[in-house]
């Protein structure tokens, strides 16, 4: 499916919060994903994402419209040559390769806009979908420990999979 990635603006409020307003895709999100997403949370979340410069925030956007968010995060101290992956997409284009491309699409922003050697992401254990967008990206699962999360009322196995600039 097509798709392409820009940064956020302002009037992707309300498809931001129609696409994010979703306890499937809030299940496999860290705890400052909110769920439910409301309008607040969008226009806090498309601020902080339009003032990183460069831009490492995008928006995924099929037929004009904001339904899914990837971005690079920047590490410090030792961690400062690498950058943390996360993405997150609509329910109803799950399954159409869109992650997939935006992944390889992102790498190669990272490696050629920042002065990294490193993109690394963080799949909850029983995130298969998101371990096999990772791995068909060229990723390498670096770490697993269990039990490391702790999410909803339960512990989750925490998967480190990570590519190099190599």
């Amino acid at each position: 499916m097509e798709f392409s990635l820009r940064p956020w603006q302002q009037d992707d409020v309300s498809n931001l919060v129609e696409a994010a307003n979703n306890q499937n895709i809030a299940v496999f999100m860290t705890n400052q994903f909110p769920h439910p997403y409301t309008e607040e949370d969008a226009l806090k979340f498309i601020e902080m994402a339009s003032s990183r410069k460069p831009c490492s925030i995008f928006a995924i956007i099929v037929k004009g419209k904001a339904v899914g968010g990837i971005g690079l995060h920047p590490q410090s101290d030792l961690y400062c040559k690498n950058m943390e992956l996360g993405y997150w997409l609509a329910e109803p284009f799950w399954g159409k390769g869109i992650v997939s491309e935006a992944v390889q699409q992102m790498v190669s922003y990272g490696f050629n806009n920042f002065d990294i050697n490193r993109i690394f992401a963080r799949p909850f254990g029983n995130n298969i979908a998101s371990q096999k967008v990772l791995k068909k990206a060229g990723f390498k699962l670096e770490a697993f420990m269990e039990k490391a999360f702790f999410k909803n009322g339960e512990y989750l196995d925490e998967m480190i999979f990570a590519i190099r600039n190599n």
